[in-house]
Protein backbone atom coordinates (compact mmCIF):
# COMPACT_ATOMS: atom_id res chain seq x y z
CA UNK A 1 0.00 0.00 0.00
CA UNK A 2 2.95 2.33 0.46
CA UNK A 3 4.50 1.73 -2.94
CA UNK A 4 5.11 4.97 -4.78
CA UNK A 5 5.61 3.74 -8.32
CA UNK A 6 3.17 4.40 -11.14
CA UNK A 7 2.35 0.70 -11.11
CA UNK A 8 1.27 0.91 -7.46
CA UNK A 9 -0.77 4.04 -8.15
CA UNK A 10 -2.58 2.33 -11.04
CA UNK A 11 -3.49 -0.67 -8.88
CA UNK A 12 -4.68 1.56 -6.02
CA UNK A 13 -6.80 3.67 -8.37
CA UNK A 14 -8.41 0.58 -9.94
CA UNK A 15 -9.23 -0.90 -6.55
CA UNK A 16 -10.61 2.43 -5.31
CA UNK A 17 -12.78 2.84 -8.42
CA UNK A 18 -14.19 -0.68 -8.17
CA UNK A 19 -14.86 -0.23 -4.44
CA UNK A 20 -16.70 3.08 -4.86
CA UNK A 21 -18.66 1.83 -7.89
CA UNK A 22 -19.69 -1.31 -6.02
CA UNK A 23 -20.80 0.61 -2.93
CA UNK A 24 -22.87 2.98 -5.08
CA UNK A 25 -24.38 0.08 -7.00
CA UNK A 26 -25.16 -1.68 -3.72
CA UNK A 27 -27.06 1.38 -2.44
CA UNK A 28 -29.00 1.95 -5.67
CA UNK A 29 -29.78 -1.74 -6.19
CA UNK A 30 -30.97 -2.09 -2.59
CA UNK A 31 -33.48 0.70 -3.10
CA UNK A 32 -34.63 -0.83 -6.40
CA UNK A 33 -34.95 -4.37 -5.01
CA UNK A 34 -36.95 -3.05 -2.07
CA UNK A 35 -39.22 -1.09 -4.41
CA UNK A 36 -39.71 -4.08 -6.73
CA UNK A 37 -40.19 -6.73 -4.06
CA UNK A 38 -41.88 -5.13 -1.07
CA UNK A 39 -45.40 -5.74 -2.37
CA UNK A 40 -44.71 -8.95 -4.30
CA UNK A 41 -46.76 -11.90 -3.12
CA UNK A 42 -44.62 -14.53 -1.39
CA UNK A 43 -41.39 -12.53 -1.29
CA UNK A 44 -38.98 -12.78 1.62
CA UNK A 45 -37.53 -9.32 0.98
CA UNK A 46 -40.03 -7.41 3.09
CA UNK A 47 -38.04 -4.48 4.51
CA UNK A 48 -35.11 -2.30 3.51
CA UNK A 49 -32.71 -4.24 5.74
CA UNK A 50 -33.53 -7.43 3.86
CA UNK A 51 -32.96 -5.58 0.57
CA UNK A 52 -29.53 -4.33 1.67
CA UNK A 53 -28.56 -7.77 2.97
CA UNK A 54 -29.72 -9.57 -0.15
CA UNK A 55 -28.09 -7.09 -2.56
CA UNK A 56 -24.80 -7.05 -0.66
CA UNK A 57 -24.55 -10.84 -0.61
CA UNK A 58 -25.30 -10.97 -4.35
CA UNK A 59 -22.50 -8.48 -5.03
CA UNK A 60 -20.13 -10.48 -2.84
CA UNK A 61 -21.00 -13.55 -4.94
CA UNK A 62 -21.82 -15.53 -1.81
CA UNK A 63 -25.62 -15.38 -2.19
CA UNK A 64 -27.81 -15.50 0.90
CA UNK A 65 -30.36 -17.63 2.66
CA UNK A 66 -33.08 -15.38 1.22
CA UNK A 67 -34.64 -16.84 -1.91
CA UNK A 68 -34.25 -15.08 -5.22
CA UNK A 69 -36.67 -12.27 -6.06
CA UNK A 70 -40.13 -12.99 -7.38
CA UNK A 71 -40.98 -9.94 -9.50
CA UNK A 72 -39.71 -9.72 -13.07
CA UNK A 73 -37.88 -6.37 -12.69
CA UNK A 74 -36.12 -7.67 -9.58
CA UNK A 75 -35.07 -10.84 -11.40
CA UNK A 76 -33.61 -8.76 -14.24
CA UNK A 77 -31.71 -6.69 -11.66
CA UNK A 78 -30.53 -9.92 -10.01
CA UNK A 79 -29.01 -11.13 -13.28
CA UNK A 80 -27.30 -7.76 -13.76
CA UNK A 81 -25.89 -7.87 -10.18
CA UNK A 82 -24.52 -11.37 -10.71
CA UNK A 83 -22.92 -10.39 -14.02
CA UNK A 84 -21.43 -7.29 -12.37
CA UNK A 85 -20.04 -9.32 -9.47
CA UNK A 86 -18.39 -11.85 -11.79
CA UNK A 87 -16.98 -9.02 -13.91
CA UNK A 88 -15.51 -7.29 -10.86
CA UNK A 89 -13.75 -10.48 -9.80
CA UNK A 90 -12.31 -10.82 -13.32
CA UNK A 91 -11.24 -7.15 -13.41
CA UNK A 92 -9.54 -7.42 -10.03
CA UNK A 93 -7.77 -10.63 -11.04
CA UNK A 94 -6.58 -8.97 -14.24
CA UNK A 95 -5.48 -5.85 -12.35
CA UNK A 96 -3.39 -7.88 -9.94
CA UNK A 97 -1.95 -9.92 -12.82
CA UNK A 98 -0.99 -6.73 -14.66
CA UNK A 99 0.46 -5.30 -11.44
CA UNK A 100 2.73 -8.29 -10.84
CA UNK A 101 3.77 -8.39 -14.49
CA UNK A 102 4.70 -4.69 -14.51
CA UNK A 103 6.50 -4.94 -11.18
CA UNK A 104 8.50 -7.84 -12.56
CA UNK A 105 9.49 -5.75 -15.57
CA UNK A 106 10.41 -2.82 -13.32
CA UNK A 107 12.65 -5.00 -11.17
CA UNK A 108 14.22 -6.99 -13.99
CA UNK A 109 13.89 -5.14 -17.31
CA UNK A 110 14.26 -7.31 -20.42
CA UNK A 111 17.50 -7.04 -22.34
CA UNK A 112 17.06 -4.93 -25.45
CA UNK A 113 18.78 -6.24 -28.56
CA UNK A 114 20.92 -3.58 -30.24
CA UNK A 115 20.66 -4.96 -33.75
CA UNK A 116 20.74 -8.02 -35.99
CA UNK A 117 22.93 -10.86 -34.83
CA UNK A 118 23.16 -9.58 -31.27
Amino acid sequence: MRGATTTHELLRSRIAFVTVATLLLDAVASVLIFAFERHASGTRITNFGDAIFWTSTQLLTVSSQLPNPISTPARVLDVFLQAYAISVVAVLAGSFGAFFHRRGLERDPPAIASGPGT
